[in-house]
């Protein structure tokens, strides 16, 4: 690492960053690679090679001490590697993998996710997504589970796997999404077919249809989703399970009810595609990020987006809460997901929702926050989110969400709006959806605050002021954000044409599904509001952590952990948890 602490230029890699709960620090002997991993160069890492993830699992009725119980896997290139994570206790040993795997160039890992359901000291299920349209499940541990779905001539999807996940709860359904568009659900349980599968509808919706099988005895896939145009790029469930976000490279998200298959909500990016989503902990909001640079929150309440956030200066490759700093209630989370939050999740009992065993949440130190909620005893405190997000500009940024900046109106755009030429909104500053944008610091950004009719003349004024510092399409800052980082240029790619320009080509739907009404209107809505009619976050950290894109975020009790495209697994201390 060339650099130590938050000091030096700011192309130094930073070892510690500091937060209102105190510093967090890179834990050198804890970082995870492949074994002889050859040093950094310039010239490597590709951009074209499959993102570094990484996945955890607890496992139960494990011997011996608490920290040999996780198991930690991740990806490099051909290789996928299966360690015992030993956290911040102990030093990590490369030399001593539970399960190496190597793979041909058409079968690169891309994408697994373990089964924290079925997981035990003895054995755990391990799906792997690889890049031909191929998914594994193998067990790390016993090494005698190995089976494959659309294997062979991959009747079911010939494109890459671009998330795979158990069923929260499930012991043997999982769901695999490709770049065609489709999503699949599969029964480990069950055999694919010898023929190419035959569907007929199931259900239908705005932008979306769901196919079955036409076969006389039930086999994989057990159903087939159609979503949008473009690559699937990542899905996520709510903490109670219920509801599945989906983010496309078309620039939608879009909430399904799982179990009734019914869309709940969508939204879409200011440009580009959607390329990752997480939900809160208690399923009130769902964040998402993507070539837009920006981060995007979205409330399951409001059915809107409430917010944006800026900090990143390309595209963001994951979001993830924390919702160990993060102080909520239960009872304020969505239908379902308010009795047990996090019953689901991935993590087991490494997650929770940062309560004490009285009820009352543990809150952390705190400043200027004015949104005050009460628990079930009558309690009040601060409702606050702590959410992380990396992206291809290296950076890792924590933003704290505030109730108060989450709950503003939906401000009502101006009726004599003008586009000019340029593509810059008249009397706005603001440059018309589509257009690309360019930061070029991470705190330029000020909260964007609602104010009433009489002074509606000064507040459009003073925004205008506020925004034109963001120099948004200014060929300057193009140039050195390129400068900056010259494979991570935060353009919109070619196949992402439904954005909020406001218009969908019907003869690109996908599955003969039904385009959304909301869809066919121009920018300003609810479901893709301007700049000026959502608040715009800023991030209270923004620090440069890795030489090459980061592709992994994971908050745990005692730390964060973070991955980078050049096979680094890096382990952060929480502030007093270092041994």
């Amino acid at each position: 690492m060339a650099g130590q602490g938050d000091t030096g230029t700011k192309e130094e890699i930073k070892t510690q960053f500091t937060t209102v709960e105190g510093v967090y620090r890179l834990l050198s002997p804890s970082e995870y690679s492949r074994p002889n991993r050859v040093a950094y160069s310039s010239s490597g890492g590709g951009g074209s090679t499959p993102a570094v993830r990484v996945s955890l699992v607890k496992v139960s009725d494990s011997p011996g001490h608490d920290h040999d119980r996780t198991k930690i896997c991740f990806n490099y290139g051909r290789e996928l590697f299966v360690y015992t994570y030993r956290g911040i206790k102990k030093a990590a040993d490369l030399t001593k993998p539970i399960d190496k795997r190597s793979y041909n160039k058409e079968d690169v890992p891309t994408c697994h996710d373990f089964n924290s359901k079925t997981a035990t000291a003895d054995g755990v299920s391990l799906l792997v997504g690889l890049l031909g349209g191929q998914i594994q499940l193998i067990d790390p541990i016993t090494k005698e589970v190995n089976k494959a779905y659309n294997a062979g001539e991959r009747l079911i999807d010939k494109t890459k796997v671009t998330c795979v996940r158990w069923v929260p709860g499930s012991p043997n359904q999982f769901l695999a999404a490709h770049s065609s568009g489709h999503m699949y659900t599969y029964n480990e349980e069950l055999l694919c077919g010898m023929d190419r599968p035959h569907y007929q509808l199931f259900k239908q919706g705005e932008g979306y249809s769901v196919y079955t099988c036409k076969t006389k005895s039930t086999r994989n896939p057990l159903y087939r989703w159609v979503i949008g145009e473009g690559s699937i790029n990542e899905f996520a469930f709510s903490p109670c399970s219920k509801y599945l976000a989906v983010v496309s490279q078309d620039g939608y998200l879009k909430v399904f009810n799982f179990d009734t298959m019914d869309l709940v909500g969508t939204a879409r990016s200011y440009y580009g595609g959607l390329l990752c989503v997480c939900w809160s902990p208690d399923g009130r909001y769902v964040v998402c990020g993507g070539e837009d640079d920006l981060i995007t929150v979205w409330s399951y309440k409001e059915k809107r987006v409430v917010a944006r956030g800026q900090g990143h200066k390309s595209w963001v490759t994951v979001v993830a809460f924390d919702s160990f700093t993060s102080v909520y209630s239960d009872a304020e989370g969505v239908d379902g997901c308010s009795d047990d939050t996090t019953k689901h999740n991935s993590f087991s009992n490494d997650v929770h929702n940062s309560k004490t065993n009285s009820g009352v949440p543990n809150s952390r130190p705190s400043s200027n926050r004015n949104s005050v909620a009460s628990d079930s005893s009558g309690m009040s405190f601060i409702t606050s989110y702590r959410l992380g997000s990396v992206g291809q500009d290296t950076l890792l940024c924590l933003w704290d969400l505030k109730d108060d900046a989450l709950t503003q109106p939906y401000r009502r755009p101006r009726s004599s709006t003008v586009v000019s030429s340029s593509g810059v909104v008249a009397g706005s500053g603001v440059p018309q959806a589509g257009q690309p944008t360019t930061n070029s610091k991470c705190n330029s950004v000020k909260d964007s605050v609602a104010t009433d009719s009489s002074h509606h003349s000064h507040s459009a004024n003073s925004l205008t002021a506020k925004l034109a510092n963001l120099n948004f399409g200014e060929k300057k800052d193009k140039e050195k954000s390129e400068k900056d980082h010259k494979r991570s240029l935060s353009l919109a790619s070619k196949n992402s044409t439904q954005n909020c320009k406001g218009y969908v080509n019907k003869n690109q739907i996908v599955g003969s599904s039904v385009p959304s009404e909301d869809s066919q209107k121009p920018m300003g809505t609810p479901l893709c509001p301007r700049l000026d009619e959502c608040p715009m976050l800023e991030p209270m950290v923004c620090k440069k952590i890795g030489h090459e894109r980061l592709s992994g975020l994971v908050f745990r009790e005692d730390c964060v952990i973070t991955s980078c495209q050049d096979g680094c697994i890096l382990t952060w201390c929480r502030p007093g948890k270092q041994v």
